[in-house]
C-alpha cells in the first residue's frame, strides 16, 4: 500500500496517474438514511455509508474479493467451528482510542440482544454463531453468544455448525464494531455528527435528514496515509430525473440512470453510462400473516398474481438497462448458483395469463366477484411505472389494484409490522452465495416481512448449512418458493448508473456492488 513510506497524497500520483488537486466524491441516494446504527441498519444506502464510517473484520476489494479489514488475518480450527481473528494493533477509533476485540464482542452481542430489536439479529443465526437462537428467543443472555475476546487484539467466534462462507458474511455492515462508552453516553443520539465514533476511513461531519450526509477522512484510521478522497457526500434527491440533471451539471459524481433512459445515456455518454450485474432481485411481497388479507392466504391467488406479471414488458419496455426477468429469487450471477428450472419461465405470457384466470376462478374470484388489493411502494418514478404496469396486468385477469406510495422509511416500518397487503421490495445479497437470498424466507428471518412459513423450506435451509454441496438443496428451496409464491419476483438487477470518467476505484466488476471510498480517488483531467 505504501510507496517507500511515502503516501499517495505526497507523491500526487496513484497507479501511474496524476491525482486531482480536489479529492471529493458526491453521490445520490433516493431517501433519507433510516439509521446510521450498524446493528439497526437493514438497507443498502445505510450500508454504503456505514462501510465508510466503520470497518468490519474483512472488507472487499474492487473485484469483490475478500481482503483484510479491521482484522489483518484469521485462523480456522480443523473442524471449522472456531474462527480466530487477529485485529490490527494499529487500528484506532476516530477518537484516537484503540479498537479492541471487546468492541466486536459488544457489537455482536448487541445485535443478538432482543432489546436491540434488530432486523438483522437472525443474520448471526444464519452465520451459525453459537447460542444465537436461544438468545433471540430470550432463553439465554447475550453474554452467552459464541464470541470471545482472548485479548485486546484476538477475537474468537465459535459456531454450532461449520459453513464455508462464514468469513464472507463478516463483511456485512451489521458486523461492525461499536463503542459501548459512546452509546452509553449519548443513547439514541450516538449516531449524530460530533457524537458518532467509528473505526472506518471516514468520520461523520454533517447529517441533514432529507438533504445530505457528509463524511470526511478520519485522521486516526490505520491506513489514512493511503486514503485519497478527502470528502464523501451523499445528497438525498427524491426525483431521479432531477438527480440526472444535477449529475450532468457537475453536482454529482455518480447517479443511478432513470428508468428507461440507459440506451440514450449510453449513446450520448458511452464512457460514463454503465450497466453491470448487481446482486439484487426486485419483487412484490405478499402479506400472508394474520394481519394480511384473506385472499393472499390462498396459494392459488398468490400464484395467479405472479403468473399475470408480464416481466418481459417491464424489462424490455420500462427498464431497458440490461436487467433480466425473474421467475426465481436468487440473482443469476450469484457465485456457484445453478439456476432452477421454473415452469413459468418457459410459458408464453398468454399461457401465464390463462393460468392466472383459471386459478383465480378456482379461488372464487371473477368479474362478478373481483379481487381488490392494495400495493404499497416507496416513492420513485421507476417504482411508479412498474406499479402502474402491474396494475394493468392484473386488471386483465380480474384484479383491481390500488396504488399507494410513501417514503422508504415509512414503507419498511409498515412492512416490518405487517401493515401492508402487497409490498414493493428488493433484496440485495449480503454476501456472494445463494443462502443470502434463500435464508430471507425462513420463518426465523427478521427480513421475512410477509411472515411466510413452511417447515419443509426451513428444514432444507437448515440442512444446507452443513451439506457438502448445498446447491441441490437450494434448487429444492427455489422450487418450493415458486410453488408457494410468498412473493412475485419481477426482475434481477444490473447496476445502471452514470460515473464521472475521472473517478477510479469504484467496484464496477463486483456483483455485490460494495464500494469503499478509501479505495477510490480522482485523477487530474
Amino acid at each position: 500500500m505504501m510507496l517507500s513510506g511515502i503516501s499517495y497524497a505526497e507523491t500526487g500520483t496513484k497507479n501511474g496517474e496524476k491525482l486531482a488537486v480536489v479529492q471529493t466524491y458526491t453521490y445520490r441516494v433516493l431517501d433519507s438514511f433510516k439509521t446510521l446504527d450498524p446493528q439497526l441498519n437493514a438497507d443498502t444506502d445505510g450500508s454504503d455509508a456505514l462501510r465508510n464510517l466503520f470497518e468490519t473484520l474483512m472488507n472487499e476489494d474492487t473485484q469483490g474479493n475478500l481482503v483484510p479489514g479491521a482484522a489483518s488475518s484469521y485462523d480456522v480450527s480443523s473442524d471449522k467451528m472456531l474462527y480466530t481473528f487477529h485485529l490490527r494493533p494499529e487500528a484506532k477509533w476516530s477518537d484516537g482510542t484503540p479498537v479492541t476485540a471487546g468492541d466486536f464482542v459488544y457489537a455482536w452481542q448487541r445485535l443478538a440482544d432482543p432489546k436491540t430489536a434488530s432486523e438483522y439479529a437472525s443474520y448471526l443465526e444464519m452465520m451459525q454463531v453459537e447460542n444465537t437462537s436461544d438468545i433471540i428467543a430470550g432463553k439465554k443472555p447475550p453474554q452467552d453468544l459464541g464470541v470471545k475476546a482472548v485479548d485486546d487484539h484476538t477475537f474468537q467466534v465459535k459456531l454450532k455448525a461449520p459453513i464455508p462462507y462464514f468469513v464472507k458474511m463478516t463483511v456485512n455492515a451489521s458486523m461492525s464494531p461499536v463503542k459501548k462508552s459512546v452509546i452509553d453516553k449519548f443513547g439514541d443520539d450516538w449516531t449524530k455528527p460530533g457524537n458518532l465514533v467509528g473505526n472506518g476511513a471516514y468520520v461523520l461531519t454533517e447529517h441533514v435528514p432529507g438533504e445530505k450526509l457528509v463524511m470526511k477522512r478520519n485522521p486516526n484510521y490505520w491506513n489514512n496515509a493511503n486514503t485519497v478522497l478527502d470528502t464523501v457526500t451523499a445528497l438525498i434527491i427524491n426525483d431521479a430525473n432531477q438527480a440526472m440533471t444535477r449529475y450532468l451539471a457537475g453536482e454529482l459524481d455518480e447517479v443511478g440512470i432513470p428508468t428507461g433512459q440507459y440506451p440514450r445515456m449510453k449513446k450520448d455518454y458511452p464512457d460514463q453510462a454503465k450497466s453491470t450485474p448487481r446482486s439484487c432481485t426486485y419483487t412484490y411481497l405478499f402479506n400472508v400473516s394474520e394481519k394480511g388479507p384473506a385472499a393472499l392466504k390462498d396459494v392459488r391467488v398468490r400464484q395467479a398474481l405472479s403468473y399475470a406479471i408480464n416481466r418481459d414488458v417491464i424489462v424490455d419496455n420500462i427498464l431497458q438497462g440490461g436487467q433480466k426477468p425473474a421467475y426465481n429469487w436468487v440473482h443469476w450471477a450469484t457465485a456457484g448458483f445453478k439456476m432452477p428450472d421454473i415452469p413459468a419461465a418457459h410459458m408464453t405470457q398468454k399461457e401465464r395469463d390463462d393460468k392466472a384466470v383459471a386459478l383465480l376462478k378456482e379461488a372464487g374470484y371473477s368479474p362478478e366477484h373481483p379481487l381488490n388489493l392494495t400495493l404499497s411502494y416507496n416513492t420513485d418514478e421507476g417504482h411508479k411505472k412498474i406499479a402502474i404496469a402491474v396494475s394493468q396486468f392484473w386488471k386483465k385477469v380480474g384484479v383491481s389494484l390500488t396504488l399507494t406510495n410513501m417514503e422508504w422509511k415509512v414503507l419498511t416500518d409498515k412492512m416490518n409490522h405487517q401493515d401492508f397487503e402487497v409490498g414493493r421490495y428488493a433484496w440485495c445479497g449480503d454476501y456472494n452465495e445463494a443462502s443470502t437470498y434463500l435464508d430471507m424466507f425462513t420463518s426465523a428471518s427478521g427480513n421475512n416481512y410477509g411472515k411466510y412459513s413452511n417447515p419443509a423450506y426451513d428444514k432444507l435451509m437448515l440442512e444446507s448449512k452443513t451439506a457438502a454441496d448445498p446447491q441441490p438443496l437450494y434448487t429444492k428451496a427455489e422450487e418450493i418458493l415458486a410453488q408457494d409464491a410468498p412473493h412475485a419476483p419481477i426482475y434481477q438487477y444490473t447496476n445502471v448508473m452514470m460515473l464521472k470518467p475521472d473517478i477510479r476505484g469504484f467496484p464496477e466488476k463486483s456483483v455485490m456492488g460494495n464500494w469503499y471510498a478509501k479505495d477510490m480517488y480522482r485523477v487530474a483531467k
